[in-house]
């Protein structure tokens, strides 16, 4: 049994506390033997964030529980045990806004998003969807027919539970976005995930319109949620407002839509959600975090000023989401729910091959860089990638200067086209050049006829073949062509591999989606239990302040 006389020779555990206490009115009842005293126990209570911490001094020793209650002092109960301080339970689920758990019927304000050309997998988006997680389902770049399969798959396994769609922006081929949400209204997918918009374009519009209408007690229910992921305030600005009159005139035309959808369009934004895409893997501004969140919030009050909607938009934060830390930083300056990608690729569940999980799982926050895209080639537009242990970087911006540079395929001097044809390709051009036409001879005849009589479009094109494969050799495990993967990657899968350093994470065979979520939120509850009680002025040395995954 514990007794004050047992605690006085007790090691120092490191806490502290400021000789005034805000408690001089409230005493701590409760069994001493439940008062841990010693570094490690003191830690399992501090992680237990379902339940209360109370800080006691009992012999100038602090302690640590879970248990007892508390109670107004008076002059019988005062005596040699003091109550330092105390805080209450806090769940992963107070983190972020309650109203994204309600509107997507999940457990966290955290989703994972989409990776293209099937990486974030059926497997990814199952398994946390059966946990109450929403993921995106990385719909870019596949085939209608690949799309439909997976929208299939996906809700035959989740009949009732989250689950979103990507629909990604393809300024070169519009017919892509137009198949897509064909494909999403046919089969009722409920949640897309737009990303790499530059602009509003006819077919996102016509994806949120369609689903609009009145409910029984005549309010605007919408069927079709969009999740905008963004990184410029221009972008951000154009989803955040009711969709345009012209467009909106366009699609009643084409008996799209109705003249009540087309009235009640303009009293809701075209998203209902707004994720900040700061400095992350694919598609990236590298714009810092901490600057765009807190401005996209601003722009978001201000469009709320001006058109009152019922529910107002909620700001996410992605990029560089990866640890613990990480997602407590973002939830602390105002999002409303976090999102990761890069650290996701790394998991079992992904569709990268094995060799490429490898490679994500050695990686440090220094090796990525960035690499033209096989969508935006030609428009200079460029991707965050891997650079350790593959040389697709340096050899897509080789395209691109030679892009840059002439105006042909035959402008291009003998030696340079050698190099390509050996090194790059590995066959001749004209072999590169017979498969792109016959490619696009069915998907997109259109644009076959214009390379025909269009030089520069002709190299362009034979350069995305390289920029185009790259991506799916890394997906399908394409034997020696490993030096040639294009890996999509940002600096948070440097970080997270820091953080799981040590841990049974490390290993990447180990990783699953759903471990990977839980952790980064269990883990953002508890750092936000420790700093609180900093804040309180309670002194807490390091070894109190990291949170490891343990399973």
């Amino acid at each position: 049994m514990t007794t004050v006389d047992t605690l006085i020779n007790k090691s120092d555990n490191g806490l502290g506390f400021p000789n005034h206490t805000n408690n001089h009115n409230l005493v701590w009842k409760g069994n001493l033997d439940c008062v841990a005293f010693e570094k490690t126990a003191i830690k399992n209570k501090l992680l237990a964030v379902d339940k209360p911490c109370y800080f006691v001094k009992v012999a100038e020793q602090v302690g640590v529980t879970n248990d007892g209650f508390l109670t107004t002092a008076d002059s019988a109960t005062v005596g040699q045990l003091e109550l330092l301080t105390s805080i209450a339970p806090i769940t992963s689920q107070q983190l972020g806004d309650s109203s994204f758990l309600s509107c997507y019927g999940v457990k966290y304000a955290y989703m994972t998003g989409a990776m293209a050309g099937g990486i974030a997998s059926e497997e990814m988006v199952i398994a946390l969807g059966r946990e109450k997680i929403l993921s995106s389902f990385g719909a870019g770049g596949l085939t209608p027919e690949r799309l439909e399969a997976a929208i299939q798959k996906i809700q035959q396994a989740l009949p009732h539970h989250p689950y979103a769609f990507n629909l990604i922006h393809s300024p070169n081929d519009m017919a892509v976005e137009r198949r897509a949400v064909d494909l999403y209204l046919k089969y009722g997918v409920r949640i897309v995930e737009a990303s790499a918009f530059l602009d509003l374009t006819p077919n996102i519009v016509y994806y949120r319109v369609a689903g609009l209408s009145l409910n029984d007690a005549n309010q605007i229910e919408i069927k079709n949620k969009v999740i905008a992921k963004i990184s410029r305030r221009e972008v951000a600005s154009k989803f955040m407002q009711p969709a345009p009159p012209r467009i909106l005139q366009e699609l009643l035309q084409q008996g799209l839509i109705t003249e009540l959808q087309a009235k009640l369009a303009a009293q809701v934004p075209i998203a209902d959600d707004i994720t900040v895409e700061a400095d992350s893997g694919g598609h990236t501004d590298n714009r810092p975090l901490v600057c765009l969140l807190s401005s996209i919030i601003a722009l978001r009050d201000e469009i709320q000023a001006q058109y009152h909607y019922s529910q107002p938009i909620r700001v996410g934060a992605a990029g560089g989401i990866a640890t613990p830390e990480s997602a407590l930083a973002a939830f602390m300056m105002g999002a409303a729910y976090v999102v990761t990608g890069s650290v996701n690729q790394a998991c079992v569940e992904s569709g990268a091959c094995e060799h490429t999980k490898k490679l994500l799982a050695q990686a440090e926050m220094a090796d990525v860089t960035m690499a033209p895209a096989g969508d935006m080639f030609e428009m200079g537009v460029k991707v965050q990638v891997l650079k350790r242990g593959t040389m697709f970087p340096m050899r897509a911006q080789k395209l691109y200067e030679l892009y840059r540079s002439y105006n042909s395929i035959e402008e291009i001097p003998a030696a340079e086209r050698e190099k390509l044809e050996k090194q790059v390709f590995r066959k001749t051009i004209a072999e590169v050049w017979e498969g792109t036409a016959a490619y696009l001879s069915q998907k997109n005849p259109e644009k076959l006829g214009k390379a025909v009589n269009n030089p520069k479009l002709k190299m362009a094109l034979i350069f995305r073949w390289y920029l185009g494969l790259s991506s799916r050799w890394s997906t399908a495990a394409e034997k020696g062509r490993e030096v040639d993967y294009q890996i999509w990657c940002g600096p948070a899968m440097g970080s997270f591999n820091d953080w799981v350093r040590g841990s049974y994470l490390a290993d990447a065979n180990n990783r699953h989606v759903v471990d990977v979520a839980n952790h980064i939120m269990t883990g953002a509850a508890f750092l936000y239990r420790v700093q609180s009680l900093k804040i309180q002025g309670m002194q807490i040395p390091d070894y109190y302040l990291q949170y490891r995954p343990v399973r």
